[in-house]
């Protein structure tokens, strides 16, 4: 029974250490490909379905809304957006991709199991000494 706590404890280590090196790896790479993006006010256009805003150099961009992006405007046809720095009428709402913050809960979540089963294969080695 010993040895196959061991042995179990052993594969969650490996398992979660080896799943929070590789998903961090990935993580900064989808981190470092996504390019800059700056922050700009954007304000809807007259028939309600375009979101329009001013560049860094000067000049005016627009993106079509989606039935679902309408509840992220304000009462005064405002929102705050990203756009991407030296691209035209690229935009989202938040300034990181949803897959980044994914790829790091799972980085971490394999972390914490690397280093809980860590911990328990300690306890259980002091235990039985």
């Amino acid at each position: 029974m010993t040895q196959a706590l061991d042995a179990i404890l052993e594969i969650f280590t490996w398992v979660g250490f080896g799943a929070a090196v590789v998903l961090g790896i990935v993580a900064v790479v989808v981190w470092a490909s996504d390019g800059s993006w700056l922050a700009a006010e954007a304000y809807l256009d007259e028939d309600g379905r375009t979101l329009r805003w001013i560049d860094s150099e000067g000049d005016v961009n627009s993106a079509p809304l989606d039935e679902s992006d309408r509840s992220r405007i304000g009462a005064d046809h405002t929102a705050k957006i990203w756009y991407r720095h030296g691209w035209h009428d690229r935009m989202r709402f938040t300034r990181r991709p949803p897959a980044l913050n994914i790829l790091t809960g799972l980085a971490l979540g394999g972390a914490t199991l690397g280093i809980a089963a860590t911990v328990a294969s300690i306890i259980v080695f002091f235990v039985r000494s």
